[in-house]
């Protein structure tokens, strides 16, 4: 049987002023409650089987965790803050985390980071039972890699239905 896939893309233009300390939450704003959640709008419930992170940025190499809930996270989500994820109020909604290793490019171009059920450390595949999924994305490593700059996050998934 052929599953049908169906691949969510979400973009954000990180704040990230001053740069990022370990562990930092990477979304577009860090006015106190304004930053927001990465909403990954399936439809359907299904299983992740491939993530990709892409930033604009040249020779970037940090690693990023993305942390999935079912329904909107109560955890920090203004950029550059400390991450809570998972917050003791989003436990009931935690679906699980994708980590991405360390970014790469090769020559000129954009830095990305590529997770497949072959990567064993990348929690490949990750079901999901609700229509949709809401995510943090936390970086690993302290790094600047510049302000207002585009992080693009792809989930693919095969579908229940």
């Amino acid at each position: 049987m052929v599953r049908r896939t169906k691949t969510i893309k979400v973009q954000k233009t990180l704040e990230c002023l001053e740069g990022y300390g370990d562990e930092d939450v990477m979304s577009e704003s860090d006015g106190a409650g304004e930053g927001t959640d990465w909403d990954f709008l399936f439809g359907e419930p299904g299983r992740i089987i491939k993530a990709v992170a892409h930033h604009e940025t040249t020779a970037m190499t940090f690693g990023m965790t993305l942390f999935l809930f079912s329904s909107a996270p109560t955890s920090e989500l203004d950029d550059n803050a400390a991450n809570t994820a998972p917050a003791d109020a989003d436990v009931d909604n935690f679906v699980g985390t994708i980590v991405f290793p360390a970014m790469q490019d090769l020559g000129t171009g954009p830095s990305y980071s590529i997770v497949t059920p072959s990567l064993t450390t990348g929690n490949l595949p990750l079901a999901f039972t609700g229509p949709n999924l809401y995510g943090i994305a936390v970086i690993t490593d302290a790094v600047d890699p510049g302000d207002d700059t585009v992080l693009t996050i792809s989930l693919t998934a095969e579908m229940d239905n």
